[in-house]
Order: C-alpha cells, then structure tokens, then sequence
C-alpha cells in the first residue's frame, strides 16, 4: 500500500467470489443510533476513485454499508484459525468486522475495504462485535505513521462515531463507540490457509493458493504454486519485520491470523512505537513472556510464516517449503539494511557494520530512535556534540563509507529542531482532547505533521505486495 497515490477512477471487483462458499458467510452490519463521520481519507479515497462521494454519500455507504455500486451485495465475515501466543485457536474468524468491498487502483491491483466495530458475526464468541472511537483515533495515528516511515501498512479509510457507549475492562467505561473501514491489500491470512489445513479441505488449500498468487500477486503459476506462494510470502514478511525494527515499531499482537498473505501490516490493537532500542521492549499489558516484544518481531513473523507453510504441507514435499522458509534470515538481513540506510539517507550495500555501531550507540547511550535518525540523516550528524564520544567512534567511522542519497536533506522538514515522533504520551493527549472537549484540531494537526515526514523521506525500496 506504499504507493505514490494517484487520481483514479472507481472500479468495482468481486473476486473474492471465486473462494466462496467455504471463505466466509453473509452478514449484516449493525444498525447504529447515529452515524457521526469523524474522519474521511481523501488520500486514499482518490486512490480507488471514491473521494468524489458526498459527507452523506460516504456515511451511508461507510456508516450504514449501503453496498457500492456494481461492489458486493452484502458484507462477508471471513473465516479463518490461528495460533494465538503459539496456542491454536480454531474458534475465531472475523468477530467484530467484514469484508465490505472489493476494488482495483488504476494499475489493476486488486483491494479490499475490510471493517472493525461494525457489529456481531458467527465468530464474535462473547464479544458486542464493536470499535471504541478510541481504538479507531489509534489506528489512524498508527496507519499514518507507519506509512510515512515506510512501511507496508493497511491505511485506515474511514472512522464514524456511532453514538453507542461501551463497556470495556481495560479502560475507562462507558466509552464512545465507532465504526471503521480500512483498505487493504487482501482480507487473506496465514489463518485462512491453517483452517483449510485443519479441516483437511485439500480443494479450499489449492484455491487459496491460485487465488493468492493470481489475484493479489499477479503471478502466473508455476510448476510448484505452493513453494511459490510461500516464497513470495517471506520476503514480503522479513521485509514487514525489518520494516517495524527501522520504524521502532511494535505491533504488539503477531499472532497468524494477524498476518496478511501479501505481508501487509494490519489490525493495530496495543501497538507502540518504542521510543529508544530496546530488544525487550512490549506493547501489550498482557504479553508477560514478552513474545513479541520489539527485539522478537523478525522471529515470531518467520514463526508465523513457518505455520503457512506447515498449512501447504498437504498440497506439495516438504523440501521445496523448508527450501523457501529458509530464505528469511538473509531476506531480513538485506531488509534491515535497505531500510536503515534509507531512513538514514545513506547508500550502501553492504552496512551491516554501520548499522551494528548505530544500534550499539543508540543503546549504549540512549539516544532515541527517532532523534538518531533525524539528526544523522544524509550521513552527517547535525549536533556533533551528541555524537562525538568513544560509544559513537565505530558509527562514526563506519557511515564515513557510506554516501548521502541524492536529495537526502532537501525537504524543509530536516531543518526542525525535533523529528515528528508517535510515544504513547501524545497519543493519549490526542485522544483526551477528543474525549474530554470533542477537540479534533490535534488529531489533524498530527496526521499533517506525519505526511509532511513521509513527504520528506519519500518512497522506500523494497519488495512491495
């Protein structure tokens, strides 16, 4: 989804069609007390042709999911398992959200408008099936961020205040409710193909995989489609992982059914971005052994890739899998540098060494992640001071080698004195001045601030789905 965004015009698609019945099953969304539209990508909108919708246009379909014209007729709660902190969970699925919309950009490529907080489904359990507005602020600060720090990210399309109050434990209750869309590169999971393996659904196994590689990556199959498709898969993945570690990023939840086929970021529940390099730093009050904390991203993402191709296991030998799988260390490895010296505005091909003396001065001295970035950004560092002690030398000696990119520094954004930042400190500010005084100026003003960054740093290389 890190594409530069261009005018388009809407059209339509329904090929998750091809997967169904055994995919998903029809839903309703939940009839909401009021539909208040709170936030509108404009942005993404223009880039599947729909910015041209009125405010009453875009609630009644984002709102009350009157189907868009030529679209699905109704919503779809996909169906799928997953390994939930390494334990199997066959009961969960799409619980609180949907499929709504199925659509193509200019070049063809196929996207989905997925939901979250629109009301109960087969798989909500015991959940209401809902959002708190709250939840929905955090994934547009999230979605936004991380998109302009490059990374492969779904982006949060619409948020609309439902008027419902909610009971939550883990915050302050009764709280505001909402409804949010986002688009996304595919609605598939890993989870998707581990419920097909599980219920030994040999035919669903295959049509994943044709489905996998025909629609979303737009690749003709081969003589082995599965080894195929897992091969596309992790480098897409260890470049997601290395993506979160040069962002300073935790997701906070990399469960399997959380991991997109097309190896696309998605479903921001406790996510942080750590403000310093800290191996064992979590987002999630409830991961007490620290699995995915952020130092065990890459790890628990190739964990999760391992159960797709555990999934694949009945269509194909196993050789041409593990061939495949192992293939991720050295893929994450050329991924960090890739996008360290992008961030960094450096060129190089091999800075390993530079990147290695950059971790161990950013810990050693507790300079923040953000703060390191900017201030060495084309090479150079800005305050000398900072820099010129012995826990700064290799770094110093090591970027020597390495040459600025183009351009590096000519946005007028690497001139400010601090780098825009996400800590959880702003975060709940921006949210408290929603909750308290109904004041979305912070809100607008963050997004403005993070697209200004991500104009600054421009498009990263890499594998894109």
């Amino acid at each position: 989804m890190n594409q530069t965004l261009q005018a388009a015009i809407y059209r339509p698609a329904t090929e998750i069609d091809a997967l169904m019945p055994d995919i998903a099953d029809p839903v309703a969304a939940a009839d909401f007390p009021q539909t208040i539209l709170r936030y509108r990508n404009d942005r993404a909108a223009a880039f599947v042709g729909l910015d041209g919708l009125s405010d009453a246009e875009w609630v009644a379909h984002f709102g009350r999911f009157e189907p868009l014209e030529g679209g699905l007729p109704r919503p779809l709660a996909l169906r799928y398992h997953g390994h939930q902190f390494r334990h199997y969970n066959p009961d969960i699925g799409d619980g609180r959200g949907f499929l709504f919309a199925q659509l193509r950009d200019d070049a063809g490529r196929l996207l989905d408008l997925g939901t979250k907080g629109t009301g109960q489904t087969p798989y909500s359990r015991f959940g209401d099936g809902r959002l708190t507005l709250k939840g929905g602020v955090r994934e547009i600060l999230a979605t936004e961020m991380l998109e302009a720090l490059g990374v492969t990210t779904s982006k949060t399309f619409s948020i609309i205040e439902t008027g419902e109050a909610l009971e939550r434990n883990d915050e302050p209750s009764p709280t505001r409710g909402a409804a949010m869309v986002r688009l996304s590169h595919s609605h598939i999971r890993i989870g998707s193909f581990q419920r097909a393996a599980f219920h030994d659904d040999k035919a669903l196994l295959a049509k994943l995989t044709d489905y996998a590689l025909t629609r979303l990556y737009g690749e003709e199959p081969g003589d082995n489609p599965p080894a195929q498709l897992l091969g596309l898969v992790v480098e897409r993945a260890a470049d997601l992982a290395a993506s979160y570690m040069v962002a300073g990023f935790v997701h906070g939840v990399l469960n399997s059914d959380n991991i997109n086929i097309t190896g696309e970021s998605f479903d921001y529940g406790p996510w942080r971005f750590t403000p310093f390099w800290d191996a064992n730093f979590t987002a999630a009050y409830f991961d007490h052994q620290g699995l995915y904390a952020f130092g065990r991203q890459a790890e628990a993402i190739h964990w999760d890739v391992a159960q797709l191709a555990v999934s694949l296991r009945p269509l194909v030998e196993a050789p041409a899998l593990i061939a495949q799988l192992e293939r991720f260390p050295a893929l994450y490895g050329d991924a960090m540098q890739r996008r360290f010296c992008w961030r960094l505005g450096v060129e190089g091909a091999e800075s390993g060494a530079m990147i290695e003396a950059a971790v161990r001065g950013m810990v050693t001295t507790g300079m923040p992640i953000d703060r390191f970035f900017h201030d060495c950004r084309g090479g150079m560092a800005r305050d000398a001071a900072s820099y010129g002690d012995a826990a700064w030398a290799p770094f110093r000696e090591a970027i020597t080698g390495l040459a600025a990119i183009p351009g590096a520094k000519a946005h007028p954004y690497w001139s400010d004195e601090a780098p825009c930042s996400m800590h959880i400190e702003e975060v709940e500010a921006i949210w408290s001045a929603i909750d308290k005084d109904d004041d979305w100026v912070p809100l607008h003003a963050k997004v403005a601030a993070i697209r200004r960054m991500g104009e600054a740093l421009g498009k990263p290389p890499g594998p894109t789905a």
